[in-house]
């Protein structure tokens, strides 16, 4: 168990500095607690000014601080301290912010598309032209087939302000992958059971923990930044943590408990955790009697579920099964059981987070100090605008009844309603895609392809060259978020928050914002009236002394925080609380899932092993790295330039393999990587798995330094396990063998 936050992860000023740096720059590091006898501890060489954002390279959204000099050269980035998102420390990918505003191979201006799909063949066009094209192209569909006929995939800020064109335009065809593709089963699992969903970040009192459990959760590794503080200084405090991973990984190593799971069998675990705590009498009697329904239906559920049982599917001795639940009991109701994020792995995935929720529900934790908290959220005022139209039709007509339970769009509904099926009368004939590399976001990257391929118009907003950007007709090059405003950051929290982003330079090369953007194609689509403010400086403004401040404040504080309206943050003692479920109480027997036709309760069912010579692929993150994002950041690069795959020594030694070997890998469909990936032989991975680094193998030649550096699993993963509740795609039904040649080029 780790003593001190220190020994778990070390992020500092000055470590943070030497990411954009180097050691040259060392001196002129500084912040403004970095002071001894009231003078500065480093000398800073240059007079800096400093203008607020918040981070876009990932979704938690810290909010900063950009120091320029006055020449107006950026120089470093750091935290804003009054910001509970961050504290006042970015991690490594916020302080490689720098790198994707120096990249020089960012796109630089509109291209248009001069041969087929897929060759990167474009010709420089101008703003005018490009958006010419596209608002012609939009109209001539929406003629033809219907404005519902298009769609928008986005991550990242921009989507609300395409998001909004589009409805305007007369389609809700807008979907986000990180819901289908991430965290989408853990909303409708927790929906069920509490009757609210968990949102970002989730509600969960970590730094007052006494016990957090991590299924398959790699905090440490992935930077969810104001987690891993809080896990760090719930260790400080003593608080024991549980690991569920088939991989020692970073915080596992320093876990209480590592719980080396056979993977796919979670659920399993989590019933007979069920099991023990319920004929333990481990559970919170009071709190489940006063708010909870269902006990007894559960009771008798979980009744064969045993420690025995479950040590013949997990491979998890019974003796471990009951030492760890008994240590989550101990701590209860200061205990949080960890819904992750990225939870989308074996089709099951929506009972196995109803698995979770109810565990929180048994030791007591939603609503009390230690576990979840009522989060409060800033109310954001709303601009005068017009209803939009309502669509004839939705993604939803592509799914024959499907998926009701899922409450947003699901990115692979979207794909499967644009490739031309007899079951529909019109499918998607236009996508604008923002911010997402979809060739590595979405699973089964032939189907992304055979979509891409039927449409009559793609557009793809983005600042960097994707491989998406291969496919597109119309590529709009957007400014870094270092270079433009953007919409108040509102945060839910332990209390209101909003925080600004505003450019710190002028956009470089011929670049825009995605404001910008949409509100120039709204003219020539005829809908400037959702659009009213000529600059985006009028709508902030706007938007903000509606709220109590201004922009010119905001642009002087960066972050403004609220107190709390009530002082219910917790469940008070002998609280009644109505939850928002069919009976108003916390439902471990769920009503809802029953209604819908899908089990009231969790059941665990096998899921296919691997062949013979085959081993399950397991993937995550690293703490530099976001997604396929910023693998070609030149900061960030020099950290990790490259994934590697990690193999048990059992199995290295089956196939002789050695660390460092470059090897190619092969899944159960016959897809074999493009490019080879760098062997790590190491007994933190169990011997029928082995792990990768997600993000990596780039096939896009304008990537300079991410260009077939590592593998991309993406390319791997063509068996997917749609959850049958909501839709969301499980990833982690795939196997893989090793190819020391590369048998497509031999």
């Amino acid at each position: 168990m780790a003593k001190n936050r220190r020994d778990f992860i070390k992020i500092s000023a000055l470590s943070a500095a030497g990411v954009i740096f180097g050691g040259s720059y060392l001196r002129a590091v500084s912040s403004d607690k970095s002071l001894k006898n009231g003078k500065p501890l480093y000398e800073v060489p240059e007079k800096l000014l400093r203008t607020p954002t918040y981070c876009e390279v990932c979704f938690w959204k810290c909010a900063g601080w950009v120091y320029k000099t006055e020449k107006g050269a950026i120089k470093k980035i750091i935290g804003n301290d009054i910001d509970p998102a961050c504290n006042g420390r970015l991690c490594p990918r916020g302080t490689g912010g720098v790198g994707m505003y120096n990249d020089e191979d960012r796109l630089k201006t509109p291209l248009i598309r001069t041969e087929e799909r897929g060759k990167q063949t474009f010709r420089e066009a101008t703003w005018d032209e490009a958006f010419d094209y596209i608002a012609s192209k939009l109209k001539k569909i929406k003629k033809e087939h219907g404005a519902e006929c298009t769609a928008l995939f986005t991550h990242g800020s921009g989507g609300k302000y395409f998001g909004k064109l589009l409805k305007a335009f007369g389609s809700y065809n807008i979907a986000a992958p990180s819901y289908a593709q991430c965290r989408g089963p853990r909303e409708v699992g927790f929906i069920a059971t509490f009757g609210d969903g968990l949102n970002s970040p989730e509600p969960m009192d970590m730094r007052d923990a006494k016990c957090l459990v991590l299924i398959g959760s790699h905090l440490g590794e992935n930077m969810h930044n104001g987690q891993v503080q809080e896990m760090s200084d719930a260790i400080d405090k003593g608080a024991s943590i549980i690991t569920v991973d088939p991989r020692l990984s970073t915080v596992a190593a320093k876990s209480k408990y590592w719980l080396p799971i056979k993977p796919a069998t979670d659920l399993a675990l989590l019933l007979a955790w069920m099991h023990v705590i319920i004929y333990e009498g481990w559970y919170d009697k009071e709190y489940i009697e006063k708010y909870a329904v269902g006990f007894e239906e559960l009771k008798e559920h979980v009744k064969p579920f045993t420690p025995e049982w479950a040590y013949g599917i997990t491979t998890l001795k019974p003796d471990l099964i009951r030492k760890s639940a008994k240590e989550m009991a101990n701590a209860a109701p200061s205990v949080i059981l960890h819904p992750g994020r990225h939870v989308t792995w074996y089709g099951d995935d929506t009972q196995r987070e109803r698995a979770i929720a109810i565990l929180n529900a048994l030791l007591g934790s939603w609503g009390r100090r230690g576990g979840f908290y009522r989060p409060e959220k800033a109310k954001l005022a709303k601009l005068k605008l017009p209803a939009f139209p309502k669509p004839a039709r939705t993604w939803r007509e592509a799914m024959g009844g499907k998926f009701e339970l899922a409450d947003l769009a699901l990115a692979n509904g979207v794909c499967d309603a644009t490739i031309p099926s007899p079951r529909m009368d019109c499918h998607i004939k236009a996508w604008i895609v923002n911010g997402t590399n979809l060739i590595k976001t979405l699973p089964e990257r032939q189907k992304t392809i055979e979509a891409i391929q039927s449409l009559d118009l793609l557009v793809v907003v983005d600042t960097m060259p994707m491989e998406i950007t291969g496919w597109a007709d119309v590529v709009l090059p957007e400014c870094t978020y270092l270079e433009r405003y953007d919409d108040i950051r509102v945060s839910q929290g332990r209390e209101p928050t909003i925080a600004l982003r505003m450019p710190a330079v002028a956009p470089k090369y011929n670049t825009k914002s995605a404001w910008w953007m949409a509100s120039q194609l709204a003219k020539r689509l005829e809908l400037d009236a959702w659009f009213p403010y000529e600059t985006q400086e009028e709508e902030l403004d706007y938007l903000l002394k509606k709220m109590g401040t201004s922009l010119e404040e905001m642009q002087r504080i960066g972050v403004k925080r609220w107190e709390r309206a009530y002082d219910d943050i917790y469940f008070a003692p002998n609280e009644e609380v109505e939850f928002n479920t069919n009976s108003g109480k916390i439902e471990l027997y769920s009503t809802a899932l029953e209604e819908a036709g899908f089990d009231p309760m969790p059941k665990y069912t096998a899921h296919e092993e691997p062949a013979e010579g085959f081993y399950r692929l397991i993937y995550g993150r690293a703490p530099m790295h976001t997604f396929s994002r910023t693998a070609n950041n030149p900061n960030l690069v020099d950290l990790m330039d490259e994934n590697n795959v990690w193999i048990n020594p059992k199995v290295a030694k089956e196939w002789g393999l050695k660390t460092g070997q470059y090897i190619w890998l092969e899944n159960q469909d016959g897809i074999v990587s493009e490019f080879p990936i760098k062997v790590r032989v190491t007994e933190r991975i169990r011997w029928d798995s082995v792990y990768m680094v997600h993000g990596f193998g780039h096939s896009n030649k304008k990537l300079s330094r991410a260009h077939g550096r590592g593998a991309s699993d993406s390319e791997l993963i063509t068996r997917v396990h749609v959850d049958p509740i909501m839709g969301g795609t499980g990833m982690r039904g795939n196997f893989v063998t090793f190819r020391t040649e590369n048998k497509k080029k031999a």
